[in-house]
């Protein structure tokens, strides 16, 4: 008879509470299920205020938030689109919806985040070829705000919109103030894997209340203001429901709890690992601070006889979900072909943390037990490498 397996630990679970079943049932009861109503106002109301950003427009994914921020900063087919390339795909998918084309930045070794001086060339480059990019995406990364005022300075320089990417990074700050924030706008996920859930959902975040409103325009497919259906310009199926409105805001009034719990899950990690030569954690930079949505760990492996890859698979083999570092942009056979500027000349990060990096369980509901079981198995492949 097979020996079951311990069960299943999971990278990034959601974590419902007590609070979200409260407005889901006021939905029920008031028959508020359409993909709109006072649970997707009132959560775009406390996500702004939360954030501190003017206003919200509450969204069906990150990704539409995405492709309303491009298309309210004007992208129009061959516009370039600067992005960080170590990122999920779905940062950089809306460009190619508009017939854009994305040219990819490196990271910082220092944050992971958006090289200010990879993006520097890049603009300067651009700017001698007269073809600026339209905007420029830039990602906070598992948790952590890019280090936003160098990169700021350079896309105000040549009067260049940047949209941020905070999709894993809701709650995380920059000098004090909320990440999501500090471009013309701003995109949060609400994805089953993150630190708040609504399932799935995502919203746009501005100062431009005036862009807010067409962006809820066009995600509401874009209907004239007439008693039939009209309709004068393309339009998107975008909006939230009710429904998951209330789940998001249940889960708001915890997140601070959230990011607490996933802060102390990485000081654990840090504890079992930071004493073994060849693991390295993602730096938290001293301008803000985490979230750790993932903990994220670089493994080398000429000192600890193992790759990242082979402690990854060992994890899954006792049921334990743990992920490489994102694959950059620049090397996905869909981007093939696009410019892509590494940190320096001859040195791109990004690569260098995809060929060594894995995302360990970061849960906010991980028990201690679960995570000795991810500790041990971690320390249990260093120590017996597979030769």
């Amino acid at each position: 008879m097979a020996i079951p397996l311990n069960p299943k630990i999971y990278l990034s679970p959601p974590h419902m509470g007590e609070y979200e079943q409260q407005y889901v049932r006021e939905a029920f009861e008031t028959n508020w299920i359409a993909p709109l109503g006072p649970n997707v106002n009132a959560f775009e109301e406390e996500l702004a205020a939360y954030t501190g950003a003017a206003g919200a427009a509450a969204l069906s994914s990150g990704t539409s938030a995405i492709h309303l921020a491009l298309k309210l900063v004007g992208i129009c087919p061959g516009d370039r689109i600067f992005c960080s390339s170590l990122t999920f795909v779905a940062s950089a998918n809306p460009i190619l919806y508009e017939g854009g084309i994305p040219v990819f930045i490196d990271s910082d070794p220092d944050t992971w985040n958006m090289s200010a001086g990879a993006l520097r060339r890049a603009l300067e480059e651009a700017d001698r070829e007269g073809n600026l990019p339209k905007a420029v995406i830039v990602v906070n990364l598992y948790g952590q705000s890019a280090d936003m005022n160098p990169i700021l300075t350079l896309c105000g320089k040549y009067d260049i919109p940047v949209i941020e990417d905070a999709a894993e990074s809701l709650g995380a700050t920059y000098e004090g103030k909320q990440s999501g924030t500090f471009g013309r706008f701003g995109v949060y996920s609400f994805n089953g894997n993150k630190i708040i859930s609504t399932s799935g959902g995502g919203m746009l975040v501005s100062d431009d209340l005036e862009a807010l409103e067409k962006a809820r325009f066009w995600a509401t497919q874009a209907r004239d203001t007439a008693r039939h259906y009209q309709h004068s310009e393309v339009g998107y199926n975008y909006r939230m429901s009710n429904v998951l409105a209330g789940i998001g805001r249940g889960q708001l009034r915890v997140l601070n709890d959230r990011i607490q719990a996933r802060r102390e899950v990485f000081g654990q990690y840090r504890r079992a690992f930071e004493s073994i030569d060849g693991i390295s954690f993602m730096p938290e930079a001293d301008y803000g601070r985490s979230t750790r949505w993932l903990t994220a760990i670089t493994v080398d492996e000429r000192v600890t006889g193992v790759s990242s890859t082979e402690i990854v698979d060992r994890l899954a083999g006792q049921n334990i979900e743990a992920r490489p570092v994102w694959k950059p942009l620049h090397l996905q056979p869909l981007f093939e072909g696009c410019a892509y500027y590494p940190h320096e000349e001859e040195i791109s990060v990004s690569d260098r943390l995809f060929s060594t990096g894995l995302c360990l369980p970061s849960g906010s509901s991980l028990t201690p037990a679960d995570q000795n079981r991810v500790m041990d198995m971690v320390l249990h492949t260093i120590a017996i490498p597979n030769r």
